[in-house]
């Protein structure tokens, strides 16, 4: 009788795992951290889906879902009107949360927190800053006594969300960086060395004395990196958190239909300068109408349920306004 009950637990269990609606995604790592753990409690909850997601960066998700080879995409970078027509499926952005890029440093000797105004981060990234000891670096920061030492600036080698929110930045702060550069998901760097994804990055930071690179909150956090606060549009210099990544959100008094908006540099003395709202790239026509449904509950969970828990991994939710605006956009998908 004993085996028998196992026998037919584990055949109920087979038969649920094998009735669970599958659905796949790919894109950013900025948001990693937060769609784990959403797509984990999710599934706990909704047993009967399972939402599988690979961090590839923003520039792998755009691909994957344009070319329709997963459900959906994700990117810290909104698409561009070209990227949007020569898609094989027509897409909406959906935004999910808040998130900062901060810059991160290993200085050797450095105890203090340190400051970076917008032109000396322009200037490392130029490779017109190339030491610790530069006078621009020490007028930010007064009084801080840095070792002669190089700048190795650490950059993502991926496309890459975060690429796209620091190059947007750099772009809207120095003429030279926008003239010369640009922003995008993949940018050519004037210097520097290359690390996949966040987690690459952030480890090459850890690893090298004098490196400067820049990373999302919650992975210099994680890993214990330093990293400095920026000055912002109104002359103060600003830390990451919550709080400064809402008040930046703040800036947005009119969200466009679309929501593809860019909240880098944006105006108000407490708000933090490198932030940026991360979006989901959803298909709006589902040949596989169970899937549409399976993935229209976990959207509408996520904006109710989901955004309670952004602020224990460090992430902004979504103000009210955006969310009504989403709810609204949901009924789109058909």
């Amino acid at each position: 009788m004993k085996r028998f009950t196992l026998l037919f637990l584990a055949l109920a269990l087979f038969a649920t795992m094998a009735s669970a609606q599958q659905l796949n995604g790919a894109g950013a790592t900025f948001p990693y951290p937060i769609y784990s753990k959403w797509f984990s409690e999710y599934h706990n909850q909704h047993p009967d889906a399972q939402i599988n997601y690979q961090p590839i960066g923003s520039g792998g998700g755009i691909r994957q879902v344009t070319a329709g080879t997963v459900d959906f995409g994700a990117s810290d970078g909104p698409m561009n009107d070209q990227q949007l027509a020569e898609s094989k499926v027509k897409l909406i952005h959906l935004p999910t949360v808040l998130g900062a890029v901060v810059p991160a440093y290993n200085v050797p000797g450095i105890t203090q927190e340190l400051r970076f105004s917008p032109g000396t981060i322009a200037g490392i990234c130029l490779g017109k800053i190339s030491n610790w000891n530069d006078k621009a670096i020490a007028a930010d920061n007064p009084g801080v006594k840095f070792p002669d030492k190089g700048i190795i600036l650490i950059h993502r080698s991926d496309g890459s969300g975060t690429n796209y929110i620091f190059t947007d930045y750099l772009s809207k702060v120095s003429p030279e960086w926008k003239s010369t550069v640009g922003k995008g998901t993949s940018v050519k760097w004037p210097i520097g060395l290359g690390g996949k994804g966040n987690d690459g990055v952030a480890g090459m930071i850890r690893q090298m004395d004098g490196a400067f690179g820049y990373v999302e909150l919650i992975y210099a956090l994680q890993n214990h990196i330093a990293f400095g606060s920026v000055k912002n549009s109104a002359g103060n210099f600003v830390k990451a958190s919550l709080e400064s990544t809402t008040a930046a959100a703040a800036s947005v008094k009119q969200m466009p239909a679309d929501f593809r908006v860019s909240i880098t540099d944006p105006p108000g003395k407490d708000a933090y300068p490198i932030a940026s709202f991360t979006w989901l790239l959803v298909p709006l026509e589902w040949k596989d109408k169970t899937k549409q449904k399976a993935f229209i509950d976990f959207l509408h969970w996520e904006l109710e349920q989901g955004q309670t828990m952004t602020t224990s991994l460090d992430y902004a939710p979504l103000p009210e306004s955006v969310k009504q605006m989403e709810i609204e956009a949901i009924k789109k998908l058909h």
